[in-house]
């Protein structure tokens, strides 16, 4: 286009030029398309054919999978639907609730709570939650099918969320929620018989009520026969949705607990009722909820007492004892295949040991240990006496015990002994209090281990509690700093702890001075890949159809051996309140490692949770009693920095001793109230890994003060109370508040004052600190479960 005109030119076709072969190129003989190659867009049609076939395949089979799911969930081999009904408010009457149901489902009047009805062609088992019992309220969340949550129209709360949900009925919400909810329904009762003010009240009800629960959940009025029916019919034909930790693991409500008599204070434990989930192999081990982990001694597959036929059902019903049924099957577990119970690692003392040395090498150490001479080392201060071991001398000359060396620390190589410095150090008093120091973690241990309850008198608990809730709200204003204490040397009292040149970038060995619970517990080389492998292992089993398995949906008693008598009695009685509850285990889950959670402390929890506090864990059906350590979630260093107390508003890392669980698993931490009292919610959260490795560092500050300032230099006091720790504190860095950093010169008087040299001029009004770090560890629980 040219620069003056404005009239568009097109550019000319150059089919002029173009050869006659070339025009007439598409009209190509068949036998000649043959040897032309084909171009890259017939290859995209293939892969794009392939990849449409795919996804049809796929396709295909999740349809057909729902269409069997749907066909056994309906079928008269399916296990009974669990239907828990939860109220929302102290004001609902649940029972009444239950029996309009029962009634609706079984016309003739049945007594047990699992019914069939022909009518509707469905088997439901209807189980009340006690409104103020949580822990029965936990327990039968984790087997519902179905919760049906009710509210009562002409009932308001205050001082709520809702105006429908008291603050027992909000708590227990948040714990489903963590939970994981199943497919729920709300159902409305206590409406006005006006027809004219009925739809307004329930309009107002369910607009109150909507914020609190899933987008597919659905309202229903229960007041009528009619209501009723017309929420079952829906119900028979709704898909229900389970969590998906739930589908990982075999599980069985038990309808009935019976218990065998042993010896010894043994005895066998009996749990019938109806396998849910998958397959259980009478070779797996199995986790009574709140009791233990067990081998299986015998699986009896029984005949259905609740057939949906209905003259197979009064049949049953005719029969004098319904309890006396019928064994179909009985499964045996083969001794070379059933899993081992096993619990700790037992440690081998002698497996670091080296060969046994023939007598010529014995002969050559005499001679050599004749000949050496006693030898010391000068060593940087602090450096323990296993550390000391990794550092090789340069020469093999004997060095000089000067007395005027002030970082040195002597070590006696051949005695093995740990004295102090040679003649500016304290007796060697001092030096076994500080080995005594060693094996024992007074900061932590002493703080946390509490007085008993009948030591205490309630002043002295009253005590105790506002000493704790001190502890919080220092650590919350004032977090890691430690004061010196004036009665023992500072360096005897941290001799545990290290300096640190970076937090983040600066190495720490994990295998470095382990303690002695270490030794009890299994570690995986490669944790993702032995996850994915029992799983795969586990679905295999399921899908071979062994004839050691139990397929899921069969009525079977399982025999627990070797159960405790205390325990077996607890669980006979507890039965009464809530759904005792008994899951298969797959491999490597009954042993102890360490596990690390995603926590974050619930808002219903008022007082502080410290660090090591005894708290029971939920985790899926599995229950076990744990004394947690808390750290931050750090995604950027191998260390993590512990913290004193679990605070709120944001997600912790806690960390225990706990039996082995394959991820994903929802967690619910439960603190039980001094004697007997109710528990509370203390904290929720999910497993977040498996591994003994994860550095945790306890992390103090010591703090002094500027007392005189020239330029880059100052005098700091308060610190340190003696020159021996400044001496041996020396090669840590200092810092300030203010920013500034620097580094110990040298001590000053006999009162622990030192000179320091800073990168900055110093403010008087400027705070000196120091970090000090050492490697913290969770606390092995007393007992295991909480019913034992």
């Amino acid at each position: 286009m040219g620069g003056g005109t404005r009239t568009q030119l097109n550019k000319p076709h150059k089919t002029r030029f173009s050869s006659k072969a070339s025009r007439h190129l598409h009209k190509t003989s068949l036998q000649d398309k043959s040897r032309i190659a084909k171009s890259a867009r017939n290859v995209g049609k293939g892969a794009r054919a392939a990849r449409v076939q795919r996804n049809k395949m796929l396709r295909d089979q999740k349809r057909a999978a729902l269409l069997n799911e749907k066909r056994t969930s309906g079928a008269s081999t399916s296990s009974p639907r669990v239907v828990v009904l939860f109220g929302l408010s102290a004001a609902v009457d649940v029972n009444s609730v239950s029996q309009d149901i029962l009634s609706l489902l079984s016309p003739d009047g049945v007594s047990s709570s699992t019914v069939a009805s022909p009518e509707y062609k469905l088997r439901a088992t209807v189980l009340k939650a006690p409104h103020g019992d949580l822990r029965s309220c936990i327990e039968m969340a984790k087997v519902a099918d179905l919760i049906a949550f009710v509210a009562s129209a002409s009932y308001t709360c205050e001082g709520s969320t809702s105006d429908y949900i008291d603050s027992f009925g909000s708590q227990c919400l948040s714990v489903f929620r963590s939970l994981g909810l199943p497919s729920t329904v709300v159902l409305i009762r206590d409406l006005p018989s006006e027809m004219k003010r009925r739809p307004e009240i329930k309009k107002m009800c369910i607009s109150d009520l909507t914020s609190e629960f899933p987008e597919d959940c659905k309202f229903y009025p229960a007041d009528t026969k009619d209501e009723l029916h017309k929420f079952m019919w829906l119900f028979k034909e709704q898909r229900l949705s389970v969590p998906h930790w739930r589908g990982q693991r075999p599980y069985l409500m038990a309808q009935k607990v019976d218990v065998i008599a042993g010896g010894n204070g043994k005895c066998t434990l009996l749990l019938t009722g109806y396998l849910r989930g998958h397959s259980l192999s009478v070779n797996q081990l199995v986790h009574v909820s709140g009791a233990g982990d067990y081998q299986l001694s015998e699986i009896e597959i029984l005949k259905d007492p609740v057939p949906l036929n209905a003259r197979k059902e009064k049949n049953m019903m005719d029969s004098d004892d319904i309890s006396d049924v019928q064994v179909v099957r009985c499964l045996v577990p083969d001794p070379l295949k059933q899993e081992p119970l096993v619990v700790e690692n037992i440690p081998d003392p002698l497996a670091g040991e080296q060969t046994w040395p023939t007598q010529a090498e014995i002969d050559e150490a005499n001679r050599n240990q004749r000949q050496e001479r006693p030898r010391r080392r000068n060593l940087p201060q602090g450096t323990s006496e296993y550390q000391a071991a990794w550092i090789v001398d340069d020469t093999d000359e004997e060095d000089s015990d000067s007395d005027d060396e002030a970082d040195g620390m002597v070590l006696d190589e051949i005695e093995g002994d740990f004295p102090g410095h040679e003649d500016d150090m304290e007796p060697n008093d001092d030096d076994q209090a500080s080995l005594n120091l060693r094996d024992s973690d007074e900061e932590t241990e002493v703080d946390t281990v509490m007085m008993g309850d009948e030591d205490l008198t309630r002043e002295q608990l009253e005590d105790e509690i506002k000493k704790l809730k001190k502890e919080h709200a220092d650590d919350e204003e004032f977090p890691d700093e430690v004061d010196t204490p004036l009665d023992v040397p500072a360096r005897q009292r941290f001799v545990k702890y290290r300096g640190l040149k970076s937090f983040r970038t600066s190495p720490w060995d994990p295998k470095e001075s382990l303690p002695q619970e270490y030794a009890k517990i299994f570690a995986f080389d490669d944790f993702a890949r032995t996850q994915k492998h029992v799983l795969s292992k586990a679905l295999e089993m399921e899908q071979e159809g062994r004839e050691d398995c139990v397929i899921a949906n069969s009525y079977v008693r399982l025999h627990i051996k070797e159960v405790p008598d205390g325990i077996a009695c607890k669980l006979c009685l507890l039965e009464k309140e809530m759904p005792i509850t008994a899951c298969g285990l797959l491999q490597h889950e009954s042993k102890m490692s360490v596990l690390h959670f995603s926590i974050k402390k619930h808002d219903s929890c008022a007082e502080p949770i410290k660090a090591k506090e005894e708290l029971v864990f939920h985790v899926g059906f599995r229950q076990f009693v744990a004394r947690p350590i808390y750290s931050t979630d750090g995604m950027n260093s191998d260390k993590h920095k512990m913290e004193r107390f679990l605070h709120a508003g944001r997600f912790s890392m806690a960390s225990v001793y706990a039996p082995i669980s394959f991820p994903p698993l929802p967690l619910i931490a439960l603190k039980y109230a001094e004697g007997d009292g109710a528990p509370a919610v203390a904290a929720v959260g999910s497993l977040r890994s498996i591994d003994p490795d994860r550095i945790i560092l306890k992390k103090i500050i010591l703090t002094g003060y500027p007392q005189r300032v020239s330029k880059l230099k100052a005098s700091v006091r308060y610190m340190f109370h003696n020159p021996e720790d400044v001496r041996w504190f020396r090669p840590v860095e200092v810092f300030t508040k203010c920013g500034r950093r620097g580094r110990i010169k040298e001590p000053v008087g006999t009162h622990g004052f030192m000179k320091c040299i800073f990168n900055g001029v110093l403010q008087q009004h400027d705070t000196v600190c120091m970090s000090l770090y050492k490697r913290a560890y969770p606390k092995w629980p007393e007992h295991r479960f909480p019913i034992s």
